[in-house]
């Protein structure tokens, strides 16, 4: 059987006397999108955060690629190939699209922020920047100002910002909060093409969408791993409607 890209055992984590994290064992295999879904205060994100390094866990281990990461910090794994989309970097309002997915090209690599006048135009920023921007449909919208445009393409350029950087595993924290519909629609859109040929672990509170998208799920409340599977599997799981979808809920989506 392949080894998972990412493998969580017994994480642990609590902050005062509230645990957030309880004991969470989890594998991700290659190329597969897992979600994980939860009420709120269930705890996701504190998990995607100790994934990322910007939390260190109190108990348990994590395996990337075979490799325990427990203890590296967030800019270590990034250069192993984890990109937290949405909270790895802050997009720049007044550079360009593409100056925006070239800068984090540049910072993957280790290159200084004050070379970034004489690198920008380079070809080795360049050609990965406008190759993940037209994976996220915003190749024509390269020289146009970051500032200039709406909440859902802030969203899609941030996936090219994570793209950019050659992930093997990509975070996804609610990538359609604060959408509309169409901008929703095209986000699905987004990571449907994705799907296969990168790792997404995603965090989403839209049903519907994580049905759709995803091929194992992961729910967990107050901290713990209630259930796995697949959808259908979290569908008709008793626990999980009684938890968390709810009756109604689950025989809607």
């Amino acid at each position: 059987m392949t080894e998972p890209v990412l493998e969580t055992r017994d994480l642990q984590k609590s902050f005062g006397g509230i645990v957030a994290t309880r004991n969470v064992s989890l594998a991700v295999a290659e190329n597969s999108v897992h979600a994980i879904i939860g009420p709120n205060g269930a705890g996701k994100t504190t998990l995607l955060s100790q994934l990322s390094g910007s939390l260190q866990p109190d108990s348990g281990s994590i395996r990337f690629c075979g490799k325990d990461i427990t203890g590296l910090p967030e800019h270590r794994r990034s250069l192993l190939g984890i990109a937290r989309s949405f909270q790895i970097t802050s997009i720049f309002q007044d550079m360009s699209v593409l100056d925006n997915v070239s800068l984090a090209v540049q910072a993957h690599a280790g290159h200084s922020y004050r070379f970034w006048s004489a690198a920008g135009a380079g070809r080795a920023l360049r050609e990965p920047a406008m190759a993940a921007l037209d994976q996220v449909g915003l190749a024509a919208r390269a020289d146009h100002s970051a500032g200039a445009m709406s909440h859902g393409e802030h969203r899609q350029l941030e996936i090219a910002m994570a793209l950019a950087t050659r992930p093997r595993l990509m975070l996804l924290d609610e990538p359609m909060a604060g959408m509309g519909p169409e901008e929703s629609r095209q986000m699905i859109d987004i990571l449907l093409a994705l799907k296969g040929q990168h790792t997404l672990l995603l965090i989403e509170h839209d049903m519907d969408v994580v049905f759709a998208l995803s091929d194992r799920i992961t729910v967990l409340v107050y901290g713990k791993v209630i259930a796995t599977g697949s959808a259908d599997e979290i569908r008709s799981d008793p626990e999980v409607r009684k938890a968390y979808l709810g009756d109604e809920g689950a025989g809607d989506a």
